[in-house]
């Protein structure tokens, strides 16, 4: 089978179209995040992001009971101010390197 290039083309051009209009769509969307007690609650992988750090050193943090977290239906949950508490604690207690 094969197609002209207008055909090609025509079909391009509908094609982003549409994708125009999704585009359009997913923006008018709502951002959905879980809240409690008014306060946004971030999932595992929302905090492994914001952290930056591997999820052993998350676990070893909720074991250390350095970051409080919650489990809601077997998944973990963090209040976005627990994670900004621990932020600020890190760096109330630097690490220091003696020669």
């Amino acid at each position: 089978m094969n197609i002209t290039r207008t055909e090609f083309l025509s079909w391009m051009e509908r094609i982003m179209t549409r994708f125009d209009h999704l585009s359009e769509s997913v923006k008018q969307l709502p951002l959905k995040t879980q809240n409690i007690d008014g306060e946004e609650l971030l999932d595992n992988q929302d905090v492994l992001q914001l952290l930056k750090v591997s999820s052993r050193s998350l676990q070893r943090y909720r074991s250390d009971g350095k970051i409080p977290y919650y489990t809601i239906s077997g998944k973990l949950y963090y209040k976005l101010s627990d994670v900004h508490q621990f932020v600020r604690d890190c760096f109330s207690n630097p690490v220091r390197k003696d020669k």
